[in-house]
């Protein structure tokens, strides 16, 4: 099972527009409301792809019901750490040219003894997991050493992903990762560098595999994603797909990658997995998935090169 930790929830808000003109009138061409967070955008994608996940994390009294029951359509099981107040919303416009903009929002502080409560309960359902995952941004009041308090809390032997970036990423390398899933831009952001060609990028992985990753998914996005372990790396180049919407992108690639490392496959499988995830997730607008059906797909149609 993958156990999948949301510390910041969030209800998204999906506007589809002709173009966005800032300071003037737009029109609405659709609207869908999804209750998500990284992490469980990433419990759904194992859940779609036929795996078995659980989520936890906190949750919010005046509206968390409406995850629990997304959760439950979705046949992912859950249980949260309950705090007072309501999630936070944020606000995604999309223009014809599939152009993303997104307004985040700042959701209720979490108290210290409801960290300790999760940290807890992590330990408890980390026991009967083979895989945890925890991703996303922290709500106010819990600090970037949290990530180390809570990837500690597992038992050794399970296998640990990280999605974050700065230091919150720093953080969890800590205490060792068997796999981080920066994009190009948390990549810079955590590393304080700018990288402009392959070879930089992957001398970046490398630094995060010196600071305790074993491996590195490096998403580059619409040009798909690189692996490495330190000593053999990967690419894998994506397909040319219609884009709707890159919301929930990175989850559907954590979410096949975790499922295939727990199957204990290979880098270039784990790679082309969620390339395949990542490029079906897109095909979509407002959802935070995809169908297995568009995964298996686009799957067949991705070729992993070796380089140097």
């Amino acid at each position: 099972m993958i156990l999948t930790v949301c510390l910041n929830p969030c209800t998204d808000v999906t506007i589809e527009v002709d173009s966005l003109n800032v300071g003037k009138l737009n029109h609405v061409k659709n609207k869908t409301l999804t209750f998500t967070g990284k992490a469980l955008n990433v419990a759904i994608g194992v859940a779609r792809l036929r795996g078995q996940s659980h989520a936890t994390g906190f949750m919010y009294n005046e509206n968390g019901s409406l995850f629990e029951q997304a959760l439950d359509r979705e046949g992912v099981p859950s249980v949260f750490i309950w705090n007072r107040g309501r999630v936070r919303e944020n606000y995604k416009f999309i223009d014809n040219k599939s152009m993303l903009t997104e307004v985040n929002d700042v959701g209720e502080p979490i108290a210290e003894n409801k960290q300790a409560e999760l940290i807890d309960l992590v330990a408890n359902l980390s026991r009967s997991s083979s895989v945890v995952v925890i991703s996303g941004s922290l709500p106010r009041g819990v600090e970037s050493d949290y990530y180390i308090k809570l990837f500690n809390a597992v038992p050794d032997g399970k296998l640990k992903v990280a999605d974050c970036d700065g230091p919150r990423l720093l953080a969890a390398l800590t205490a060792g990762m068997d796999l981080v899933k920066p994009n190009k831009d948390e990549l810079q952001n955590t590393l304080g560098q700018e990288f402009r060609s392959r070879d930089e990028l992957l001398k970046g992985c490398y630094s995060l595999i010196d600071k305790g990753a074993k491996r590195v998914l490096l998403s580059l996005g619409k040009r798909g994603a690189i692996i490495t372990d330190g000593s053999k790396n990967y690419y894998c180049r994506s397909i040319n797909v219609a884009v709707n919407s890159t919301v929930g992108a990175g989850d559907g690639m954590l979410a096949a990658a975790s499922m295939l490392m727990e199957q204990g496959a290979d880098l270039k499988d784990i790679l082309r997995a969620g390339v395949a995830a990542g490029t079906a997730t897109v095909t979509t607008f407002g959802q935070i998935s995809f169908t297995k059906e568009k995964y298996d797909e686009i799957f067949a149609n991705l070729t992993v090169e070796e380089f140097k």
